[in-house]
Formats: C-alpha cells, structure tokens, sequence
C-alpha cells in the first residue's frame, strides 16, 4: 500500500510559503497540483478513517481514497496534516488545505459552507464506557437526562454537535484531543462516556484492551452519516474532477478493494448521493 507522509507544523509553514501563487480562475487549481506534485490535505488521525504512524507515515481509508484519485488526476502525491474537526474548514477556506479528506460527514451547515465529493466513507454512532454500562447510557438523551454524567467528543466533531442537540449541558461535554486520550480520560473517570463512530471506537477498544470497557453500538436514535472529500467552493472544478475519478473507482471495484479492509461498505457508500445528504442545506 502507498503512503503518504505527515507535514509537522513547521513544514507545513514551509510549503505555504513556497506553493505557487493562487490560480486565477477554479479551472486552474488541478494543474496547478498537478505542477506542486502533491495536494495538501487534513486529516484527524482517527483510525480507520485516517492514521498517521509514529514514522509519520499516512493511511486510513479517506487518504487511500484520496491519494487514488489524485494520483489518477495526475497530481503524485498528498500531504497531510492532523488537524481538529472544527478547525478543518476555517483551515481550508483560508488556504491551508487544498482539500479534507478525514471523515468529515455531510451536514447542512457543512454542504453550505465547503464543496462536497460523492460519498466516500459512511459509519454510525458508538459509545465507549465503563464496563456494565453503570449509567445505562445508550443515547445521547440519556446523557442528558443524567446531571452526572459526562460525554467526551471531538471539538467540532458530529458527536460535540449530536450531544449538545440533544440537550447535555456544554460543562459536561468535554473536548478531547485524540481518541487515546478519550480512553485515557474514560479509564481516569474523567468522562463516563467517550463517543466516536462505530469503526474508531471499535479501533480504540481493540488498541486499549482494557476489559473495563465496553461498547454501545449504534447509538440509539443516532443517524447514520457518510463523509465525502471537502473542497473550497471556489474550487467546484477541481471536485468535479475528483468526482469523476471516483465514479470510476467505484465502478471497477478498487474502491471497494481500498475501503472494505478498513471494515468500510462500498455498498453503503454507493446507496446514497451528495445530493441525498445536502437536501437539508438547501
């Protein structure tokens, strides 16, 4: 499997100040990957949707997907950086990303505000707790209805959003960095909850073995989401492109190749559209 490589902050710095200047017009911006040799993308390092290895190397389903495509596009490779899901759009609209590919799933506010691919990656709701499940905590309700119990989430993340919606107070839900420090924070009963999508929480636990933990899968009354990779509005060509490229992908089968070893559907992926998924945003 071809990887790519992580770009520290100070490198990152670097190719910012030495990418080429900004096309003049949308239908610029592909050749002028195509001329950088590489696209820059954001990740969470959120196994299986992203992963970055302790030599810096990126996987995970949405970067083998992207880095597919791209390659196909003719641009050679992707660089990433692991960035907060709440900072992922500011970061591409003001230019430091070319594109997300992170599980970034589709929601109104976001199809408003970034141009979306197809669907690439589509998961439920899971909660990671304290064997037994003690505050018998299935929903995000019942997080709510319970004054002491606390839920962690990733700050900007679906799960952040789904628990305030449903009614937690914003003191009992906890932003938390990474997943391992979500475990890390769930074992410490710092958080009597940790909530992540059903396949990275179920990645988690399987690092963690800890047998005081259990899983609650799917979340009731959770939806199901999909994620597609982001793009500026500005650069509604450059996703058309990637777009057609990944319609072939899933025509010939490599897309389910690439995502279902992660424990991915392509069929689930293939049931449904952008369109489908945005209808709210309009």
């Amino acid at each position: 499997m071809k990887t790519g490589y992580f770009l520290c902050a100070a490198s990152l710095s670097v190719l910012l100040v030495t990418a080429v200047a900004p096309a003049s017009a949308a239908d610029d911006k592909l050749e002028q990957l195509k001329e950088q040799g590489f696209a820059r993308i954001a990740i969470a390092n959120e196994p299986p949707f992203t992963a970055v290895g302790a030599d810096g190397k990126v996987s995970g389903a949405a970067p083998d997907v992207a880095r597919a495509i791209f390659e196909k596009l003719g641009v050679k490779e992707v660089v990433a950086s692991i960035s907060e899901y709440g900072a992922m759009i500011p970061g591409l609209q003001a230019g430091r990303h070319d594109a997300i590919t992170a599980g970034l799933f589709m929601k109104p506010e976001r199809c408003n505000a970034v141009a979306y691919s197809e669907p690439i990656l589509c998961d439920a709701e899971a909660f990671a707790l304290k064997k037994g499940n003690p505050l018998k905590l299935t929903s995000y309700k019942d997080i709510a209805d319970n004054p002491d119990a606390k839920i962690g989430a990733p700050g900007g993340g679906t799960e952040e959003k789904l628990a305030l919606e449903a009614g937690v107070p914003r003191d009992r839900v906890i932003v938390v960095p990474d997943g391992q420090s979500g475990i890390k924070m769930l074992q410490d009963g710092r958080i009597d909850v940790y909530s992540l999508p059903v396949l990275s929480i179920h990645d988690l636990m399987a690092k963690a073995n800890d047998p005081n933990l259990e899983t609650v899968a799917p979340v009731v009354n959770a939806p199901v989401y999909c994620d597609g990779a982001a793009f500026r509005k500005q650069d509604v060509a450059l996703r058309d492109a990637f777009d057609v490229e990944l319609k072939k992908l899933k025509e010939s089968g490599e897309f389910a190749k690439i995502i279902e070893p992660y424990g991915f559907s392509a069929k689930a992926a293939m049931s449904t559209s952008r369109e489908k998924l945005c209808a709210a945003a309009k």
